[in-house]
């Protein structure tokens, strides 16, 4: 059985779906009219559980089943949902004649999403899946029923959960045991067949995070089309939940876009957990009798944002932009409506998006499952595109972020963060009226948008190796956070004064120094930081009262510009190869500085054009890291004295670690091999391709390799270390360049690199090249043996190690013997004298003190 069908989360997945049923079944079952069986807030609290535990199944299952992913994080999100919507009932906040209007909106939104993914499952053949999709969404149903009949309802909804913890628990049960006993027990006939049919060619354009982002617009969607249709009487705190849960999801749909390296979707998921945050506080707000005006400029700068980037996303499918459009439209409803998502207008749209949101799941469900795919107008921009001379489109796939360059796997977030800061800033020029903060409709917008989102950017920043990225954004985040609590919140009248303007003022003083360090990037980044400083001097003089009039709007309207400057910029430039929309050069240079960003050439490993590319590299006199079966080195080509000459400046050679020269096969020393002892070229046949250097006598043969004057630079002046690594990329290498010059790719005193990032960050701006492969398969130096008085029989060992000595020990001694029986290598017995022939057969193996050559 293949692994990934073993895989643990698929039973987890499912046993975690029927014990979520299980609980739901029981309840309903034993439940009465007067009283439930299950206490609400315990129901809750392990519907939540339940939902954690599927959340974590699916996400750990993308990689291996798109649709199982897709189905328990619906799931999970169905739950997560009415479980808080049961806490709030139990704990007295929903009154009883609430729980009807505050579930129904999520539940029929679940019942249509898992309905379209169960014929989505049915049409791929994935029986379980579409057994389990169909009776959660009957059993949704017949719960929306049930609110009004509960004596039908609730019968109907347990028959459903029970039908699925039946399926489950013999499905779940199996898959366990199979991976338990790594296929001997196999209780599931099915699994082998439906496992056939669940590796079908699927669209690239078309991922689970995308699916589940749009089941989330649809549950948001439901919530605000309710009261329009009079479904529900209004917008109202029991659907907080159903919102917030979408809010919280799409923040996981948005990391998870940038895991998977979509800057864009990952951008528009953030959008949407925006305004599902906001929302959300709306319907809040109604617990105290608020409703909140909602300021123009927000969601006009919001608007213009998203058409942005409906507009570029149009380069991944057609459907895709327009379908963005419709948030275009939502944000331009909520700027003409006063009282934002409480008026028809807006709830009018997102009936719109209900719809829309539900046609699009259905038609990128299919196309991520079957080959022949409904026309979603994927490639039209970029073949349009293609026709105009002045762009060119930049390829958008994994190549465009491999090697990864950073600790973590993630797309830039560069993107977001900036035009997270546009609506921060835009939103807290809203005027606040006598009333108070609360009534007006900035609080979400500044804390969500300014606090939370630039904290996640700032995170995968950091992720990303970004560091000065990652603390702006994380800095600007809490600052966007704590003002806008204070600010908004209602505690800035009781809190004004020495107490705020102290805070203030340790956020200048970080931010002084991010405005310092920025002049050592670019322009715009300067810019950037230095207008956030203007923006917290017009908070200190708030805070002190002594703010001049029209200040404060002007200071964040420029950071507001700067701001959309950037973001329009890194997603331009994410898009295009050329033209480029300019950042800015540094304005300071110092050497040492700006790290090794975007100076050297690094390619992956395992593809042969990237080795060609890193071969004509070193042809032209440039040097390079590149990864063998032991640690990275720094390589040059010995046939470029100019190269090996930089190769030792760059490392700073100490006299007692030379650098050693390595082939690719023994057939490179023919043109010397009559200059060469024929044991030690026995010695060599029989050793290589290994992780063995080995320590030879200097001599004329080193003239052959035309290192001229360079030669110097390689070993000592009385011996030199050769070696034929055990790496194919190396000896591929080798063989296109010829023999080169080679040292430990790190600083002179420090560890050896084990990852081509250590070396990207320690060597990047010396070096032209790295070729990037992951970590190295050992952490291990190689075994150096002293083969200077091999003639004569004795063998010593400079350093032990990855190779042992007694396996070293046992092929010289093989060798040996072949040479007393007249055994030697074919290769070389027309070109050897006898003298040669008999050098080294009489003496005895004895081994030199060990000595490390540190």
């Amino acid at each position: 059985m293949a692994q990934d069908s073993r895989a643990v989360h698929f039973p987890v997945g499912i046993l975690g779906i029927s014990s979520g049923s299980l609980l739901l079944l029981v309840n309903n079952y034993a439940s009465t009219p007067g009283e439930d069986f299950i206490p609400q807030t315990a129901l809750g609290i392990l519907l939540l559980v339940i939902a954690a535990v599927l959340a974590n199944a699916g996400v750990l299952g993308l990689s291996h089943g798109q649709l199982f992913s897709l189905v328990c994080l619906t799931v999970s999100g169905l739950w997560c949902g009415s479980g808080l919507v049961y806490i709030l009932a139990g704990q007295g906040v929903l009154q009883p004649d609430d729980l009807k209007p505050s579930l129904v909106p999520g539940l029929a939104a679940f019942t249509l999403a898992l309905i379209l993914i169960a014929i989505v499952a049915l049409l791929a053949k994935r029986a379980v899946l579409f057994i389990i999709a169909l009776s959660i969404s009957l059993a949704c149903a017949h719960q929306i029923a049930s609110l009004s009949a509960t004596g039908f309802g609730r019968s109907a909804t347990a028959a459903n959960y029970l039908f699925v913890c039946m399926v489950g628990v013999y499905f779940g049960v199996g898959h366990l045991l199979s991976y338990i006993t790594h296929g001997k027990v196999e209780l599931v006939v099915t699994w082998a067949k439906e496992k056939s049919v669940q590796k079908t060619q699927q669209d690239p354009e078309c991922t689970s995070m995308m699916l589940v982002s749009l089941v989330m617009n649809l549950l948001s969607a439901s919530v605000l089309a309710c009261p329009l249709l009079g479904v529900v009487p209004q917008l109202s705190t029991g659907h907080v939940p159903w919102l917030w849960t979408a809010g919280v999801f799409q923040l996981g749909m948005c990391v998870l876009s940038y895991r998977a390296m979509d800057t864009l979707g990952a951008t528009f998921s953030g959008f949407m957990a925006l305004l599902r945050f906001a929302e959300g506080y709306t319907a809040l707000l109604t617990l105290y009798s608020i409703q909140p005006y909602s300021p123009v400029p927000f969601p006009v700068v919001f608007s213009v944002l998203l058409f942005i980037t409906a507009v570029f996303s149009s380069q991944k499918s057609l459907l895709e932009g327009v379908y963005q459009l419709f948030f275009v439209a939502y944000c331009i409803a909520i700027a003409v409506e006063p009282r934002g998502f409480l008026q028809g207008g807006t709830q009018g749209v997102q009936a719109a998006i209900f719809v829309v949101s539900a046609c699009v799941l259905f038609v990128y469900a299919l196309n991520m499952h079957f080959s022949r795919r409904i026309p979603t107008g994927q490639g039209l921009l970029k073949a349009l595109v293609s026709r105009m001379n002045a762009l060119t489109l930049r390829p958008q796939d994994k190549d465009l972020h491999a090697p990864y360059l950073g600790l973590s796997k993630y797309a830039d977030a560069e993107v977001l963060g900036h035009a997270s800061s546009v609506l921060a800033a835009f939103a807290i020029t809203a005027t606040v009226g006598d009333k108070g903060p609360l009534f007006v409709l900035v609080l979400p917008w500044a804390v969500v948008a300014g606090g939370v989102l630039q904290m996640l950017c700032g995170s995968v920043c950091f992720a990303r190796g970004k560091t000065f990225e990652s603390t702006a954004f994380i800095l600007y985040g809490v600052m966007w956070v704590v003002w806008g609590l204070t600010r908004y919140g209602g505690l800035y009248g009781e809190s004004r004064g020495f107490n705020v303007a102290v805070g203030i003022i340790c956020f200048m003083l970080f931010n002084a120094l991010v405005t310092v360090a920025a002049l050592f990037l670019n322009v715009a980044w300067f810019a950037y930081a230095l207008a956030f400083q203007l923006i917290l001097i017009s908070f200190l003089l708030d805070a002190i009262g002594s703010l001049p009039y029209g200040y404060d709007i002007g200071v964040t309207i420029i950071f507001g510009l700067v701001s959309f400057y950037c973001f329009l910029a890194h997603l331009f430039n994410g898009t295009f190869q050329s033209p480029q929309i300019p950042l800015g050069q540094a304005l300071v240079k110092l050497s040492g500085t700006g790290g090794s960003r975007d100076v050297c050439l690094h390619v992956p490993a395992r593809k042969a054009a990237s080795v060609n590319q890193i071969a004509e590299i070193m042809k032209n006199g440039g040097i390079c890291g590149m990864p063998t079966d032991t640690v990275y080195v720094l390589v040059a080509a010995c046939n470029r004295p100019d190269a090996v000459v930089k190769a030792y400046k760059v490392k700073k050679q100490a006299q007692d670690r030379p650098m050693s020269m390595w082939i690719s096969s023994i057939k490179q020393l023919e043109p010397v091999k009559h200059l060469l002892s024929p044991l030690l070229l026995d010695f060599m046949q029989a050793a290589w391709p290994s992780s063995i250097s080995m320590v030879i006598p200097r001599g004329p043969w080193l003239d052959a390799f035309g290192l001229g004057e360079a030669a110097k630079h390689i070993g000592t002046p009385q011996s030199i270390a050769i070696r034929n690594p055990d790496c194919t990329v190396a000896t591929h290498l080798i063989n296109m360049v010829g023999p080169i010059a080679v040292t430990s790719a790190n600083p002179t005193g420090e560890a050896d690199t084990t990852h081509h990032n250590q070396v990207y960050a320690k060597l990047g701006d010396k070096v032209n090249g790295i070729l990037c492969d992951g970590p190295s398969p050992e952490n291990i130096a190689s075994t150096v043996v002293d083969c200077t008085k091999i003639e004569t029989g004795h063998i010593g060992f400079f350093r032990v190690g990855l190779i042992p000595k007694s396996k070293v020990l046992h092929i010289f001694e093989e060798v040996r013997r072949r040479h007393r029986h007249g055994e030697m290598n074919p290769a070389f017995e027309g070109d050897i004298s006898d003298t040669q022939r008999n050098a080294g057969i009489d003496g005895e193996i004895t081994e030199e003190p060990e000595q490390r050559n540190e």
